[in-house]
């Protein structure tokens, strides 16, 4: 299967799966005529599959070492890529980024094999609309020294999500823009 079938097939899944339409209050507090929950694809695992398929391309293009990104909606898009990244002669690592630290315990806010000055990050999520948990899990992620070189969504939202990553250095690689999934009539 080339690329391109599974950009079409996995951009079919997200239209039919992740996009809702109405009136929704989102977690910046403003409100949307449409809901975006990319967990529906990525949380399945043909969706998972063809997200994680089209991430680790990425990964490789960019040489990066680690994939992870703000808990909850990178964990599963960084657990696939990982996963599948297991048969190449270097294995990917992933890491989650808590939105607090841990009270008890290691204290850590990010989870997984330790990240470090020689390791270069791509950092995943399901959607962007700010950029705000980008921005927050690159400043954990550049606390522990490591390279950031570029952050990547299912969907671009297109509501200043790319803009505000551009004005803190990071470069948006989205696989889908909000434009490219029309609204169904009756909505």
């Amino acid at each position: 299967m080339s690329d391109d079938d599974l950009r079409a097939e996995l951009q079919a899944l997200l239209q039919r799966r992740s996009f809702r339409f109405g009136d929704f209050l989102l977690s910046s507090g403003r409100r949307s005529d449409f809901y975006f929950d990319g967990k529906q694809v990525t949380l399945e695992g043909r969706g998972l599959y063809l997200a994680s398929r089209l991430i680790l391309d990425r990964c490789r293009e960019l040489e990066v070492s680690a994939v992870g990104g703000l808990t909850l909606g990178a964990d599963p898009i960084a657990a696939g890529v990982i996963a599948l990244s297991g048969t190449d002669p270097m294995p990917l690592r992933g890491f989650l980024v808590r939105k607090e630290a841990k009270q008890h315990g290691t204290a850590r806010s990010i989870e997984g094999p330790s990240l470090g000055p020689h390791d270069r990050c791509l950092l995943v999520d399901d959607v962007i609309t700010s950029g705000s948990g980008f921005l927050t899990a690159l400043e954990q992620v550049h606390g522990t020294g490591a390279e950031v070189v570029e952050a990547l969504v299912l969907v671009d939202r297109e509501e200043g999500g790319e803009e505000a990553l551009a004005a803190a250095g990071l470069r948006l690689h989205a696989l889908f823009k909000r434009s490219q999934f029309p609204a169904p009539a009756s909505a």
